[in-house]
């Protein structure tokens, strides 16, 4: 039972990570293609309920942020404590699309003009850092779990086919899945992208990521289905069934695969993050979605320069976030591991 509240709780924050980001228009302040170039690198927005004066205020509001008087520094910033601005909640802002069809405006919180909210400070450009993770979360966090549905798809397909049938399919599935398992997926990634066009649209970037991650991680998932399988054909009811006339599909549907439905979610579990991490490196390396359409991976870019390295924490927000999300998959799969032990025994 305290396992079953864990996997709840584990699934419940996850689940509530990926809406928000699907949601991104609605929960980000900005579009994620804003720019304020005159408050380049500004430090995350400090919230007050206390003004200059002393007197309390329910609403949390804030100040402008104005370069520091004697220097040119970029990040050098101080606020300017004449007028505050309050924060406010379902305001208008940039307008956006509703599953590509239906127009709105309305986001969860913002401020007025000339105001700006940065909860995670801004970039270079003077983007809302905030708003680029959460837009930077739809293909990172998505093309991760699409990758893996492409992998898993393939892996049981194929695994299915090599361990229900045996002889000269098994051969040649397995031979190729050991072709694939022996070369480092992560260069073989590489060699496959690179023989792909680098610039082109975002939307075909994804797309191109998710297919080319996917088939190239099928072959574990396809070498422990055809375990699984060579062991659950070979069952009595299964032998009971084809007896009694059972066609191929029929035992696969309904007696052999649903043997190996828990692999499959500890595998997804354990590839997801995997993806993640293979399309926030190529989009880190300039290989994968392009700017100024964000991912993790292209933010975490900018700290390939020394000076933002050195002089601007809050640059390493999204390298947080994909620490945070492995750490939850991480349990994730722990918990599913340990309902498969107890399923079995």
């Amino acid at each position: 039972m305290i396992r079953d509240h864990k996997l709840w709780l584990i699934l419940a924050v996850l689940a509530s990570a990926h809406l928000i980001v699907l949601w991104a228009h609605f929960f980000a302040p900005y579009d994620f293609a804003s720019q304020e170039r005159a408050i380049p690198f500004a430090p995350p927005s400090r919230l007050h309920f206390v003004d200059p004066e002393g007197h309390f205020h329910m609403r949390p509001f804030v100040y402008l942020w104005e370069p520091r008087p004697g220097t040119e520094t970029l990040g050098a910033y101080v606020e300017d404590h004449s007028q505050a601005f309050p924060l406010r909640f379902f305001v208008r802002g940039a307008r956006y699309k509703i599953a590509g069809i239906f127009d709105s405006s309305w986001h969860l919180f913002g401020v007025e003009e000339p105001a700006r909210i940065y909860l995670a400070g801004s970039d270079d450009y003077g983007r809302d850092q905030f708003s680029r993770l959460l837009y930077g979360g739809q293909i990172s966090l998505f093309s991760g779990l699409m990758a893996a549905g492409v992998s898993l798809a393939l892996g049981l397909v194929l695994g299915a086919l090599a361990g229900f049938y045996g002889g000269l399919v098994d051969d040649v599935v397995m031979r190729c899945a050991e072709l694939f398992l022996a070369l480092p997926w992560l260069y073989l990634l590489f060699a496959v992208r690179a023989f792909l066009p680098l610039h082109i649209p975002p939307t075909q970037a994804f797309l191109m990521l998710v297919l080319v991650i996917g088939m190239v991680g099928w072959a574990r998932p396809a070498r422990l289905i055809r375990g699984v399988l060579l062991s659950a054909k070979e069952r009595n009811y299964v032998l009971a069934a084809r007896g009694f006339g059972a066609s191929d599909f029929y035992l696969l549907r309904r007696h052999v695969l649903p043997e190996a439905y828990g692999l499959l979610l500890t595998q997804a579990a354990l590839l997801a993050p995997q993806y993640i991490l293979a399309e926030v490196t190529l989009s880190f390396l300039g290989l994968g979605v392009g700017e100024p359409v964000p991912s993790w991976g292209n933010m975490l870019a900018s700290l390939q320069k020394y000076y933002v390295l050195t002089s601007y924490w809050w640059m390493f927000v999204p390298g947080l976030a994909l620490v945070s999300v492995f750490l939850l998959y991480y349990q994730l799969c722990k918990v599913l591991q340990e309902q498969v032990k107890l399923v079995r025994f």
